[in-house]
């Protein structure tokens, strides 16, 4: 199966568009986020897993104070994932952006994000004590909603912006302490990092006191209200989620990973509903979100972008074309474990415009079915992170904590994607044979 030929006019427009896409790629700080947020994965996949044995496993097992002191094993964890997730992201932005602008001291900037985090925290909460109507200021406290799930998009800021404002100190010749040749690497570079730590610092401390003593207020507290919240609910609302998703997909048909865009411009906002969704479930609450980062891919990425296991399906069924089931067996074990690079490079999906309609469509036919299945209560919301690798049908158990009816839906995506991408399917044949006759 032969890429569709376009016209030279086309072409030169797609050229651009690549070109622009992939410097868009390669951008430090967009390059920065998704290494971040791909290190810190594996700390909230472990948090999915204490919820599901906490509230899943452990409920068939145990009762009663048995059950009770089981649970503490899952809510210590949660503790140290969830209830932290941008402590954790705040230093791991702040190593990735150091290491990719290529600055001789990452440890550093880590510390300093960290720093800068705290410093930025409210100074006072006021509290009202279980039984009483009056309200008592704290000081000295930190608390889980701002280094937790509220405070992710705080900590992706700061991170980024802590780390760019000690690097560029750091490179000004005229601030570093030297301590000559005799003396050893680390307490060098710690002597060397005295003065850009020391205005860093004061420079946030300045701003956490201005806002704290004029505004009354603090920096998480504004991130949060006037950038975070707005955002996330255009980006995570049905709409939002299919428009950028799917535009993530397009690029995919061009050559160029969907994470360009995703990773950066949904990922932040999906995980903060992930992480509350996980909490709301761990603690017996109602949980608030239909849409985060565990339902996109199971409900719009079945056997990878685009759903390409519905493709596998309908090519080892219905199609006659000796190659394109040779590339459908060597995907179908990858594509399995939602892995499609050799069936979207292969086949090709990339720049092969029959293909490339279904590929960006049916996701988000696949995202809207399960939303409308989850809004009418035909099956549970996803509270449980799972590795992306995850197969189908145990995906869709897994996240939903067990639900039987999300495999259901599932499955009615994957049939329903076989005959939607069938035709397209059929339309590229044709077009290779015809491409192929033209050759000869």
């Amino acid at each position: 199966m032969s890429e569709t030929k376009i016209t030279p006019h086309m072409q030169s427009f797609v050229d651009r568009f690549v070109e622009f896409s992939a410097r868009l790629a390669n951008q430090v700080h967009l390059r920065s986020l998704r290494d971040a947020f791909a290190t810190v994965m594996p700390i909230f996949i472990l948090a999915g897993l204490a919820v599901l044995v906490n509230n899943v496993v452990f409920p068939w097992i145990f009762e009663g104070d048995t059950l009770v002191h089981f649970k503490v094993w899952g809510e210590a964890i949660i503790n140290g994932t969830l209830n932290i997730a941008a402590l954790l992201l705040a230093p791991m932005i702040a190593w990735s952006l150091a290491r990719n602008k290529d600055f001789d001291n990452p440890v550093s900037a880590v510390v300093i994000a960290i720093s800068s985090f705290i410093i930025m925290m409210p100074m006072r909460l006021q509290l009202t004590p279980v039984g009483s109507d009056a309200t008592v200021n704290v000081t000295q406290v930190l608390t889980f909603s701002n280094i937790g799930s509220t405070g992710i998009f705080a900590g992706v800021l700061i991170g980024l912006l802590s780390t760019e404002l000690f690097i560029a100190i750091s490179r000004l010749k005229a601030l570093h302490i030297s301590l000559g040749e005799n003396v050893p690497p680390a307490v060098s570079k710690s002597f060397t990092a005295l003065i850009p730590t020391i205005l860093t610092l004061s420079l946030f401390a300045i701003l956490a006191a201005l806002l704290a003593n004029v505004l009354h207020t603090d920096l998480i507290h504004l991130i949060t209200t006037f950038i975070q919240q707005p955002l996330r609910q255009i980006n995570t609302s049905l709409p939002g989620t299919i428009f950028i998703y799917s535009f993530g997909n397009f690029l995919f048909t061009l050559g160029i990973h969907q994470s360009v865009v995703n990773s950066v411009v949904l990922e932040p906002f999906l995980l903060i509903n992930t992480n509350e969704n996980m909490l709301a479930f761990a603690n017996g609450q109602p949980v608030p979100h239909i849409i985060n980062n565990i339902f996109v891919p199971t409900f719009g990425m079945v056997g990878g972008t685009g759903s390409t296991i519905s493709l596998l399906i309908a090519i080892f069924i219905f199609s006659r074309q000796k190659s394109a089931k040779q590339v459908a067996r060597l995907s179908l074990a990858p594509g399995l474990f939602n892995i499609n690079e050799p069936v979207i490079f292969g086949l090709p999906i990339v720049f092969n415009l029959p293909l490339m309609i279904p590929f960006v469509l049916l996701p988000a036919i696949g995202i809207w079915f399960a939303w409308l299945c989850t809004t009418l209560g035909l099956m549970s919301r996803c509270v449980v992170m799972i590795p992306w690798t995850t197969p189908p049908i145990l995906s869709a158990w897994l996240a939903t904590a067990g639900d039987w009816r999300a495999v259901v839906v599932q499955l009615a995506i994957i049939v329903f994607g076989v005959f939607f991408y069938l035709p397209f399917l059929k339309i590229a044949e044709r077009v290779a044979l015809k491409n192929s006759g033209t050759e000869n």
